[in-house]
């Protein structure tokens, strides 16, 4: 009879693409359980569940690959410390030269095999709890098969999001499907689109339950919004072979997808039908707060439902390496990092994000920062024009010193904020800007000028066609989610990603000369610390701060033009720094996806096959 909760055999069935069928043949553990005993008891089948998202904090999984490396370069972020010349493997990641045999990712038990690990016991898990649970009649055992349905189509639209086509897996492992070879990512969203279709009938709502008061556990607002976020990406543009031809080595184009179940009149209706009951009827609100909310985020090792956060990574508290990533950068033996390596910033904010943001937008001293610890002096320093971080993430919000590269962190992966502003993006797609789609575009907005929130009003009151108010959601979207890493998925549906890296260079050379929208800033900027003493003041980014003001001030000279430091390691926004934002010229977006990477395919018995300018 067929047994579970043998991990050892889940992982190498899961791991069919990338590993031999040997370990399939090992003898199970004695202590593993009957599959009917497990899905029949509520706390065997919790841990189950509890198995799917375990894959997420092991080494070389989200925890340190996919939320590491994907989600950048964009129009409003990017690789910090690019070193094409010495960091190839790391920076061609950002720039869209990341090759099938990138050290960071070619990897045979890494991220890729580690995702199929977790379907495979979401795939376990929902066939057993569909046999044995009785979920018909049993609430608690609803909810288990609903949360399997929601963490495997989330792992597939990760995968999707990642890597285009890949393997559709939907039943556990058996030998004649060891191997599998890439099926067309529109079989798959249409599968999981289903999945969550069912999943929303078995969850509650967020803070009704035990487990939904978590947000490291599954509830049915969350499950909505990930229903409209792979809407919006099944319906949009993207690089796709041609129809037929996945995984036979075919160049593709960037299309709206073939399939007619997939087309925008199709999706968008049920898509909003979830988010408008999402905003009914889930007991969800914006947090008036915003840079109390991400201090709370960082601060908070268990985070319960607050009305904002709707889901988060469920890393344990020595798991998870998000601020060693994202966290503004803290230097080596610092007040904040004990350890020998500098911490943090290893992605950031595009040098003129800052000068997007209304002065009056609270977001933006929060998502936009341009200082740093020194880890010669332990004193917070201008960090350079060319480095700015993710203020959102900060390491004197832990409430202890960094010790090792892992934090505890748990990343956001869907807020409130989302859900609001996808149902404003379809409703006026549908209809128009509606007063619908203007209120819930308007609860941003307000959030975010609090205080002045007759600004927020007059600006989306005068949104009046369709195309005004769509332009206003891509804006909003970029100035609300920067570092939480949408965008890159955003710009590719909305089939901007090259026009919006172009615009990009463009900012960054008028940023440099002081030109166009930065006219006013100073080439000289001066520094002081702030009453806090947790943050720096810089004078000189707006028109008229052209001398030093009174008090203590600390000057730094040439701070937008200078463009040459040593001769191996430049620095500023020299030509190479800004040009190098994607690679590739006018073929980059055939590069807007991670290829299959080496030892996949080699371990895959010629079942995979890439696509693209990957193809050889």
């Amino acid at each position: 009879m067929k047994k579970i909760l043998n991990f050892v055999l889940c992982i190498a069935a899961a791991a069919c693409l990338v590993s031999s069928c040997d370990n399939l043949l090992k003898p199970e553990s004695p202590s593993s359980y009957e599959t009917s005993a497990v899905y029949s008891n509520y706390t065997l089948a919790e841990n189950a569940i509890f198995g799917i998202s375990h894959a997420f904090g092991i080494d070389k999984s989200y925890r340190n690959r996919l939320l590491a490396w994907y989600g950048f370069n964009t129009d409003i972020e990017w690789y910090n410390t690019y070193n094409l010349g010495n960091d190839n493997d790391k920076s061609e990641i950002g720039v869209y030269d990341c090759l099938p045999d990138n050290s960071q990712l070619n990897e045979a038990e890494g991220i890729f095999t580690i995702m199929y690990t977790a379907i495979e016991r979401a795939n376990l898990a929902i066939e057993g709890l569909r046999e044995y649970g009785n979920v018909k009649e049993k609430d608690d055992m609803a909810y288990l098969l609903g949360e399997a349905l929601t963490l495997r189509a989330m792992l597939y639209y990760d995968l999707c999001k990642a890597w285009g086509d890949v393997p559709a897996r939907f039943e556990s492992v058996k030998a004649e499907t060891i191997y599998l070879p890439k099926s067309s990512r529109e079989v798959i969203f249409k599968q999981i689109l289903s999945d969550l279709d069912e999943a929303v009938g078995y969850l509650p709502y967020p803070g009704k339950t035990t487990a939904t008061s978590r947000t490291d556990r599954i509830n049915k607002v969350f499950a909505e919004g990930l229903y409209a976020r792979i809407a919006l990406m099944a319906s949009g543009y993207a690089l796709r072979p041609d129809e037929g031809q996945v995984g036979k080595g075919d160049l593709g184009s960037v299309s709206l997808p073939y399939d007619p179940e997939l087309q925008q009149a199709v999706l968008y209706p049920k898509a909003l039908a979830h988010l408008k009951d999402a905003i009914a009827n889930g007991g969800c609100r914006l947090d008036t707060d915003y840079e109390g909310y991400w201090k709370r985020q960082s601060a908070q090792k268990n985070i319960p439902f607050d009305g904002e956060t709707l889901y988060v990574i469920p890393f344990g508290e020595a798991r998870g390496q998000w601020n060693n990533y994202f966290a503004v950068r803290a230097g080596k033996y610092t007040r904040y990092n004990t350890y020998k390596d500098a911490r943090g910033g290893s992605a950031g904010p595009l040098p003129y994000l800052w000068w997007k943001y209304d002065a009056r937008d609270v977001r933006r001293d929060i998502t936009c920062v341009n200082y740093k610890w020194d880890d010669e002096t332990d004193e917070l320093i201008p960090a350079g024009i060319a480095s700015w971080y993710f203020g959102k993430y900060r390491f004197d919000w832990q409430g202890k010193p960094a010790s090792s590269a892992d934090d505890g962190v748990k990343p956001v992966v869907m807020r409130y904020s989302d859900v609001l502003l996808m149902a404003a993006e379809i409703e006026n797609f549908l209809n128009g800007p509606t007063t619908d789609a203007k209120n819930w575009l308007l609860q941003v907005r307000s959030r975010a000028f609090k205080g002045n929130e007759d600004v927020a009003e007059t600006y989306v009151n005068g949104l009046t066609s369709k195309d005004a108010f769509q332009k206003a959601i891509e804006d909003e979207r970029a100035l609300e989610f920067c570092g939480e890493f949408l965008r890159k998925a955003d710009l590719i549906r909305w089939n901007k990603l090259k026009s919006n890296l172009d615009a990009a260079k463009t900012e960054l050379q008028n940023l440099r000369a002081r030109t166009g929208d930065y006219a006013g800033a100073n080439d000289d900027i001066w520094y002081q610390y702030d009453d806090d003493t947790e943050t720096i003041a810089i004078w000189g980014f707006n028109a008229g701060e052209n001398a030093k003001p009174a008090g203590n001030w600390t000057k730094k000279t040439q701070y937008f033009s200078k463009t040459v430091g040593d001769d191996t390691k430049p620095t500023g926004l020299y030509d190479a720094r800004i040009n190098g934002i994607y690679s590739h010229g006018d073929q980059m977006e055939w590069y807007m996806y991670w290829p299959i990477f080496n030892s996949q395919i080699t371990n895959s018995q010629d079942y995979l096959v890439n696509d693209y300018y990957y193809y050889e």
